[in-house]
């Protein structure tokens, strides 16, 4: 598990494709020394096993469903990713629940400047949208923010000057793509909800968003 708080951005050295699959290696300047192989980190928000460490750098093994799922397939050499480690058991959760397993690929359609913050628009699948709630929490490329609005296929998000500093998005422009993990908390309500409607024909997670409870 992990907070959606950001540690470091590291840099991507190298990126291989083996078939469907490959690895990550990137730099680092988290303390390799306090870091074990089979560690997980979350790698612009997908959890990713440490296989190899050494020269101020870590590698990853990244499988086909990782690839599928995340914009890892836009990944060039040099390019910049969000780390955070796994969350202790002792840590205090200052963001969010985030499990580092990405729901979806959104799109920036909108960046703009306001008093000092970046408000960001998205576009992703619609499908998703039943997870994200206005003031709900959203993890974007592994970052814990507070969800402005949302529509049927588009939420927005605002950035403090001191989040847009230290993690990715600064660089973020228009037809950018982040990964998308949404609310866990969200979607283990609507398992509970389902599994109910089914014996009891009870209410669904849907019925709850429209009529205002989420």
């Amino acid at each position: 598990m992990f907070t959606g708080l950001i540690e470091t951005v590291g840099e991507l050295v190298s990126i291989e494709r083996r078939g469907a699959s490959g690895s990550l290696t990137v730099k680092t300047a988290l303390p390799l020394d306090e870091i074990r192989i089979g560690d997980s980190i979350a790698i612009n928000g997908a959890c990713l096993t440490v296989v190899r460490k050494g020269g101020g750098a870590v590698t990853f093994d990244v499988s086909p469903e990782t690839i599928d799922r995340t914009a890892f397939k836009n990944l060039k050499s040099g390019s910049p990713l969000n780390m955070e480690r796994a969350m202790r058991l002792s840590d205090r959760l200052d963001g969010h629940l985030v499990s580092g397993h990405i729901d979806c690929v959104a799109t920036v359609t909108e960046r703009r400047e306001v008093a000092g913050n970046i408000v960001f628009s998205f576009r992703f699948p619609a499908e998703f949208a039943k997870y994200i709630a206005a003031k709900g929490s959203v993890a974007i490329d592994g970052i814990s923010l507070t969800v402005n609005s949302v529509g049927p296929d588009s939420f927005s998000v605002n950035i403090i000057p001191h989040t847009a500093s230290k993690t990715t998005l600064l660089q973020k422009r228009a037809g950018d793509e982040v990964n998308i993990e949404t609310d866990l908390l969200c979607r283990y309500l609507e398992r509970l909800l389902a599994g109910r409607e089914a014996r009891e024909g009870g209410v669904t997670l849907d019925l709850l968003a429209k009529n205002g409870f989420m």
